[in-house]
């Protein structure tokens, strides 16, 4: 169990209050949610099921924005 949360902490400036508004977008993408980093303009690489479900899940609960549009900036 302590690996689980290690795990789950690992990603704890997900929720965490970012420098700016906004940084960190859940992007559902038909079905699958995905984490979208602003600053890098990319998703956030969340290894496994259960990691991945308590990091949505503390993501959801500090408030971070959740959309079904594409919330990057195009690529080059």
């Amino acid at each position: 169990m302590s690996t689980r949360i290690d795990s789950v902490e690992t990603y704890a400036h997900l929720w965490q209050a970012p420098a700016y508004p906004r940084r960190w977008v859940l992007w559902d993408t038909a079905g699958d949610v995905l984490v979208f980093d602003r600053d890098t303009n990319g998703v956030v690489d969340i290894d496994d099921g259960p990691t991945r479900g308590e990091v949505l899940r503390r993501m959801r609960e500090a408030g971070v924005p959740e959309s079904d549009e594409y919330p990057g900036r195009p690529c080059a």
